[in-house]
């Protein structure tokens, strides 16, 4: 019995507090323009506690505060642009969620732009290729002369070495170890011979 005394009591506190809440926040409005006009400016002014929200959905107090002095400032016949110059004199530009371009505000206006370009030109900076144009082609005639230097090089090292090996071959040859030996044996007698003649002088 206790809990749902303390359950019914709980729940006629919330609904007291709900029903205060939306009391509260009833205005009553002379014309159908005057609420309009409330609409648009605390749709357009920025509460000053608040992390980016309008006056007209926060619920923090200077939130409150400023949508009665909106409905105070529209009473006493002020139109909208002259309620958004009070806000923006007494609470700053930050107040203003459409700040008009001037010199204070160029640079919110213009930041985002300068990005766009400042991106746009790195991606391009990006998409060329590496080589830089100004750069000389590096002197390829010294390369060339040593190149063509080492293949003569290695072209009479290719000859000489044919060479030894036909020369290998040759003297290996059965047909030219018997030339050789006739030589050999002609070089004899002609020896012989020359030695003859000498004799018989």
């Amino acid at each position: 019995m206790r809990i749902f005394i303390s359950s019914l009591g709980l729940l006629t506190v919330l609904l007291l507090s709900c029903v205060a809440q939306g009391t509260e926040d009833q205005i009553i409005f002379t014309s159908e323009q005057q609420k309009l006009i409330y609409q648009e400016v605390t749709a357009e002014l920025r509460c000053p506690k608040c992390q980016n929200q309008n006056i007209a959905d926060s619920n923090a107090v200077v939130a409150k505060d400023m949508r009665v002095k909106v409905k105070e400032l529209l009473d006493q016949g002020q139109d909208k642009q002259q309620v958004i110059q009070y806000m923006v004199n007494r609470y700053g530009q930050f107040a203003h969620y459409q700040p008009p371009l001037n010199v204070a505000t160029s640079l919110l206006w213009l930041m985002p732009i300068g990005f766009i370009l400042f991106a746009i030109f790195v991606q391009v900076k990006r998409s060329k290729p590496k080589y830089n144009v100004d750069t000389p082609e590096p002197d390829l005639t010294e390369a060339k002369v040593a190149l063509d230097k080492l293949d003569r090089e290695l072209e009479q090292l290719l000859e000489k070495e044919a060479d030894v090996e036909d020369n290998l071959l040759v003297k290996n040859s059965p047909s030219v170890k018997d030339n050789n030996s006739n030589n050999n044996d002609s070089q004899n007698s002609n020896a012989v011979d020359d030695s003859n003649k000498d004799n018989k002088q």
